[in-house]
């Protein structure tokens, strides 16, 4: 006998909530899809950066600037509509979402060259701030930092232009395939690295200065979260720490609040910070206490 399952299906559609629903809030159920933001993320670092896999030569860099600039437009104009449309749920008229859709893939578009400047000065942070690094090309191709700077970099734009979801899905999927989790909030200056970069936690509010560099483990997160006199959390509320220009934080330092860590100041590992350090400051834990013993090795009878 095969297990019958339709006696529960009706009341679960009614769960939903959305049978009553007029056509024009159907069209809004739609979310952008995963696996478009992943290839979004893709054609973002061939465009960004092409000619790294050896396939393109210079004389046809028009052509496959030209071909990644369509993707990358076409993906983050249909995935931007989905959002938006899901948002609104029909308040709106499709037309003028659509319009808005073109308006922020146009604004985005245009600032792809800055973007990719920024990159490039990231890429060249990298080389000098890691010994084992021989090339910027090598940064660009092996080094989490850039692909997730690359990604942050763009979801940053769309999240200051007020799109929804998109933003946050794009710096999730870096987040899965790196370890680096930045929220799109975070402002984030010139010549960034960050070595290694597995366990990074980057929070919706930090501001991050120029020629910072963090290695892995770093969480630059909230101490708590404001509410107003209802106990609502307050969203956007300033709750992450600045990081001034020209600092310096090692493996596993933890630095919590609307905290200021002065210009030119180094946080050694592990470091717990909750208040503001001032600049041309060297911030250290005691060393721990380490005690070896010797081992009574018995040997075989």
């Amino acid at each position: 006998m095969n297990y019958n399952c339709e006696k529960f299906i009706d009341g679960y559609i009614e769960s939903f909530n959305r049978t009553n629903k007029s056509q024009d809030e159907k069209r809004g159920l739609a979310l952008p899809k995963m696996e478009d933001i992943r290839t979004l993320e893709e054609e973002l670092m061939a465009l960004f950066f092409p000619g790294l896999s050896g396939s393109e030569s210079k004389s046809k860099l028009i052509s496959v600037v030209t071909y990644h600039m369509e993707n990358v437009t076409r993906l983050l104009y249909d995935s931007i509509l989905l959002a938006m449309s899901y948002e609104d749920k029909g308040n709106t008229p499709i037309r003028a979402l659509e319009d808005r859709a073109i308006g922020i893939v146009d604004d985005l578009a245009s600032h792809f060259k800055d973007i990719r400047a920024l990159l490039k000065l990231d890429a060249e942070a990298g080389l000098k701030g890691d010994p084992a690094a021989r090339s910027v090309h090598e940064v660009i191709l092996s080094y989490p930092s850039i692909e997730t700077l690359a990604v942050h970099r763009v979801a940053h734009h769309l999240y200051k232009l007020g799109v929804p979801l998109v933003p946050r899905m794009m710096n999730e999927v870096m987040h899965r395939q790196t370890g680096i989790d930045i929220h799109p909030g975070a402002e984030i200056g010139e010549s960034f690295f960050i070595d290694h970069g597995t366990g990074v936690v980057i929070g919706e509010t930090t501001v991050i200065g120029n020629n910072v560099k963090i290695y892995q483990g770093v969480t630059l997160g909230a101490l708590s979260f404001p509410k107003n006199g209802c106990g609502i959390l307050l969203r956007g509320a300033k709750r992450h720490p600045t990081i001034k220009d020209n600092v310096t934080i090692y493996a596993n330092a933890t630095i919590l609040g609307d905290v200021t860590i002065g210009e030119n100041t180094t946080i050694g590992s592990s470091a717990w910070i909750k208040s503001d350090i001032g600049p041309n400051s060297l911030v250290l834990i005691p060393d721990p206490e380490i005690r070896i013993k010797q081992r009574i090795v018995k040997k075989d009878q």
